[in-house]
């Protein structure tokens, strides 16, 4: 910096003399007598002249002589140049010295930060002040190494950055440091052959400097300064300064970094265990899922989580996935939604089994599929597969940030798959356990089908018999007649405990029997209403409904419960499931908002459609206590 003082001066180390004490070239040696110079030497002063000397020697400016005698005032003349030049060498070693303080400070301060976006935050400031620029901004650079992801600026208001519109991406001057990153000062940007000029409402700036900042030998982003104060251009002494404070802005952003890493891998290993805990605690899946979601959402600092399960049996590749989990965002605008495999983010991940990532997941033109608007607002996001051994996962695990927001790293993402695989674990220990609660409960409906076919109903049977004989013996014919209407009755319990039986092992066999299959679809949409809704049965469902209405019954059955989990808001829903009297009936009942008057209504001309096709009929209206009623109906004989 001492060589940058010599050039701006224009004069040379040598103007106060030589290392070794001799004078430089044309400079007087003090004290001593004069010397021998093409100078004429004076002689000593006496008279008016020491009167001069000593006033000059008191800082008082010498009075004219008038004597004729005088001799000449050369020397005099050198010695107050030699002194000024000094006074303004003595100011320059200052001025360094305090800048020199200023850049340690800064130093000092930019060290200090732990917090990533304070650390950056506070090298922009520091960098506008080491210089005295009116404006500063570090730009990070994305990783396909072309563009900016972040603008960090000082100088501009709120309002100002508000006006201006969105942050640069690195056209223009600012691309240039990221296509050569080099140190680059510039005297008029507008003059520079890479300035593509300012957008509308952005302030004018003129002077301007940039500098790379490096971390770990990579260029991590550029420090930006223009405009500095008094209308003057950057010097090497300010490119210098600037470049140290990069050199330690570097460090310190590694420092945040890693600082940043290890408080995430703490977190993730807290939320690991807590989720382990509720695994091994017996926590229903539903809970532990929804818990998974709610820490990758905190950790990741995301606006959005979202869990979607695949419409398939394990292993093999599903063509549609159904939101289970919705945190954040409009979560009525997601849950329960099914979106295909194709043409949508958390698809990508689930066909590929690898992270997938979008920089704009609202205008992303690559995943158009699903329903509009469910993804307003968002920017960067990330979606992970739930496990991946074997075949195809059991879902996806989809985070979202806002716009404006980072992109997700690599750094972020590694331990979001071992989350993720978390995740899938517990969707297979909930499956596992509930396997074996179903084989309980099997075991458990085949001892009791085994008892009531060995013991009710042979026992009935045989009570029928008896009664049936004994009728034959009795001469009163109203007395023979109440007989007759017992056996028949006998005979009817016998029918309706033989349906029970059938309904008890129709469990085994999901596929079969219209009773099992309303009460797996009922189960089924816990997920989406995020609460069990009732079901009650009654009738011979499994014999006397022909297979052919019992379609068209679980299809109504599954329009209602969806639409009961997108639009009703409810907090309680009723299924009764009816076949008696020729009929079938089946009526959902919610507590929700209820129809609107306005809105599509193609679910519910699907619902009329089959009850025309049935020959049944099809009702909604509102509920007395408030939410929907819904009830279709349709002959037994279709």
């Amino acid at each position: 910096m001492g060589g940058a003082e010599d050039t701006r001066t224009g004069t040379g180390g040598d103007r106060l003399g030589r290392a070794d004490g001799t004078p430089p070239p044309g400079c007087p040696a003090h004290p001593g007598p004069p010397q021998q110079s093409g100078l004429p030497q004076p002689s000593p002063p006496s008279g008016e002249a020491a009167q001069a000397g000593e006033a000059a020697h008191a800082g008082e400016a010498p009075q004219p002589s008038t004597s004729s005698g005088a001799g000449p005032r050369i020397p005099q003349l050198r010695l107050d140049e030699l002194l000024e030049e000094l006074q303004w060498r003595i100011d320059a070693a200052r001025g360094t010295r305090d800048r020199v303080h200023s850049l340690l400070e800064a130093v000092l301060a930019v060290g200090r930060e732990l917090d990533l976006a304070q650390a950056l935050h506070r090298i922009v400031e520091a960098a506008a002040d080491l210089v005295d620029a009116r404006y500063a901004a570090l730009g990070v650079i994305s990783a396909d190494g072309h563009s900016l992801s972040q603008f960090l600026t000082v100088g501009l208001s709120p309002r100002e950055i508000e006006e201006i519109g969105p942050q640069p991406t690195g056209r223009g001057i600012l691309g240039e440091l990221i296509r050569d990153p080099q140190p680059l000062r510039c005297p008029t940007l507008s003059e520079h052959p890479a300035s593509v000029g300012f957008p509308p409402n952005h302030p004018p700036m003129h002077t301007f400097l940039g500098v790379p900042v490096r971390v770990r030998g990579e260029v991590f982003g550029n420090l930006y300064l223009t405009d500095k104060r008094g209308g003057l251009d950057f010097d090497a002494d300010d490119e210098a300064v600037i470049s140290t404070l990069a050199v330690a802005a570097g460090v310190a952003i590694d420092n945040a970094r890693l600082y940043e890493e290890a408080q995430r891998q703490q977190r993730w290993l807290r939320a690991s265990a807590e989720i382990t805990r509720s695994l091994l605690s017996g926590a229903p899946r539903l809970e532990v899922v929804e818990l998974i979601a709610r820490r990758a959402r905190e950790i990741a600092g995301a606006e959005l989580a979202d869990v979607s399960v695949a419409l398939a049996d394990p292993g093999e590749r599903a063509e549609e996935l159904t939101v289970e989990v919705a945190l954040g965002g409009r979560p009525e605008a997601r849950l329960g939604v099914t979106v295909p495999v194709d043409g949508t983010l958390s698809g990508a991940a689930y066909a590929s089994g690898s992270p997938a990532t979008s920089d704009e997941l609202e205008h992303d033109e690559r995943f158009p599929a699903g329903p509009r608007g469910r993804f307003t607002g968002l920017g960067p996001a990330v979606a992970v597969p739930l496990g991946t051994g074997g075949g195809f996962g059991r879902g996806v695990l989809l985070l979202a940030r806002a716009h404006g927001q980072p992109p997700f790293t690599a750094e972020e993402t590694g331990p979001l798959l071992g989350f993720a695989d978390q995740a899938a674990l517990a969707l297979e220990l909930a499956e596992r356990r509930r396997d074996a609660e179903q084989l309980t409960l099997l075991e458990d409906r085949d001892r009791i089908a085994r008892d009531l076919h060995d013991l009710a109903i042979q026992r009935l049977f045989a009570t029928g018999m008896t009664l049936q004989s004994a009728g034959r013996l009795i001469e009163s014919q109203s007395a023979a007649d109440r007989v007759s209407r017992a056996v028949a009755d006998l005979d009817e319990t016998i029918k309706i405990i033989r349906s029970t039986i059938f309904g008890l092992r129709a469990h085994s066999e999901p596929d079969r029997g219209l009773r099992a299959r309303a009460t797996r679809a009922v189960g089924e949409a816990q997920a989406t209403l995020g609460f069990a809704p009732r079901l009650s049965m009654e009738g011979l469902l499994d014999t006397d409904v022909p297979q052919e209405l019992a379609e068209h019954v679980m299809a109504v059955l599954g329009e209602a419960l969806s639409n009961a989990a997108r639009h009703a808001r409810a907090s309680r829903v009723e299924v009764a499931l009816r076949a008696a009297g020729g009929t079938v009936t089946l009526t959902v009942t919610d507590d929700g908002v209820g129809v609107p008057p306005s809105g599509r209504r193609s679910g519910l001309r699907n619902l009329a459609e089959r009850a025309e096709r049935a020959g049944g009929t099809f009702d909604l209206r509102p509920a007395e206590d408030g939410g929907t009623r819904l009830v279709w109906e349709a002959p037994l004989g279709v």
